[in-house]
């Protein structure tokens, strides 16, 4: 089922980037007016991209990918502006598309830039439990933001590489996070948890931060379908299909009756400033289809994520005289670090974060909602 105005919008965004360094997708590079490096929002948009190629098998969509990752892979697989010491798994995120490239390509630089980024797993901090850090400047943290940036490049490096023996680390990270963030009544996830429960934001008996938000259950769901899809272990695939399952069941509870969206603070939906948001919304969607697609969860929710996905194109993607733009997007939004206090976790906190259009952490994975949407 292809949507031409989707197709229309993506190659909008592919034409107004024509500098790698000034996506046109990367409203924090864009507003800040700085020099863009390897990150998990482009990351975002050059895997949905990858993504649609594989359905369309439009090489536009691939070729463009390779110029723009040509821009920051040189020849002997150094990555511009990426530091594996920095310890970020938001970092790591955009190395996904490395084995996608080398798949299609043979090229030999991006094994060595798989490598390289496969070095920053090593040494990543880790809690006590376990869990990678979600950054060095985010000491004791997990953050399900993090699971999506991490998790999916660890498992498909595993299967690649034959390390499967790895798998149970990441099975047992995400067990961590279901024992440790859950909330069993509300049956939410909570944004992120401190293992020291001395961070300002943190409760200081369970660490936990305030709140669900939705964009970060949304990255938490799409980290379970993929690496569901890419773990070749059939009770780890039926073990993280199992939390999915709990996880989408429990955000139904919230759901929009009117758009089939969700709300920015994904159990406050009638509280003031509360608001429909379009990328925690289509991460959802992403994950339900591509799971339903891969026997991950029963056929029955792909009418949920179909729902979700017209719900997103419907009232948040909008056509003024032929200028398509994806409204509603949450900028960015976090807790810490301690030198900025502002970022407290609290619900006028989500509330202050800009709302932008076009950034490709709505743009993305509403384009790999729509790659499985298109799936024969």
């Amino acid at each position: 089922m292809k949507n031409q105005s989707i197709e229309l919008f993506i190659k909008k965004l592919m034409n107004d980037t024509k500098d790698p360094g000034k996506p046109a997708w990367n409203m924090e590079v864009l507003r800040a007016g700085k020099e863009n490096r390897w990150n998990y929002i482009d990351g975002c948009m050059l895997t949905s991209l990858i993504a649609l190629y594989e359905e369309t098998k439009n090489k536009e969509y691939l070729d463009f990918v390779i110029s723009y990752v040509d821009h920051y892979v040189n020849e002997d697989g150094v990555i511009l502006g990426y530091d594996p010491t920095h310890y970020s798994t938001d970092d790591l995120s955009e190395s996904r598309i490395l084995f996608d490239l080398y798949k299609y390509t043979k090229n030999e630089k991006y094994l060595k830039a798989i490598e390289l980024s496969y070095s920053q797993i090593a040494n990543h901090p880790r809690t006590n439990a376990g869990n990678f850090w979600h950054k060095k400047i985010y000491h004791d943290q997990v953050w399900l933001d993090g699971l999506y940036m991490i998790q999916p490049f660890y498992t498909r490096y595993n299967t690649q590489f034959n390390k499967k023996e790895d798998y149970k680390d990441t099975l047992n990270q995400f067990k961590n996070v279901r024992a440790l963030m859950f909330d069993e009544d509300k049956k939410l996830y909570y944004h992120a948890y401190d293992e020291s429960k001395s961070l300002f934001w943190a409760n200081k008996k369970t660490g936990l931060s305030k709140h669900f938000w939705l964009r970060a259950i949304g990255w938490y769901a799409a980290s379970l379908a993929d690496v569901a899809y890419y773990m070749e272990d059939s009770e780890g695939k039926k073990y993280l299909a199992s939390l999915l399952k709990e996880t989408i069941d429990g955000l139904l509870q919230y759901q929009d009756p009117k758009t089939k969206m969700f709300y920015q603070i994904v159990d406050l939906g009638t509280r003031e400033k509360n608001y429909l948001e379009s990328s925690g919304s289509a991460l959802i969607a992403y994950a339900i289809l591509k799971a339903t697609n891969n026997n991950l969860l029963d056929a029955s929710y792909k009418q949920i994520g179909l729902d979700i996905f017209n719900g997103i194109c419907t009232n948040f993607l909008t056509d003024t005289n032929g200028d398509l733009n994806l409204e509603n997007i949450c900028l960015v939004a976090g807790v810490g670090p301690e030198s900025n206090p502002r970022r407290d976790g609290s619900y006028e906190y989500y509330m202050s974060e800009p709302i932008v259009k076009n950034d490709a952490k709505g743009v993305g994975p509403l384009i790999m909602a729509y790659s499985e949407v298109i799936k024969a």
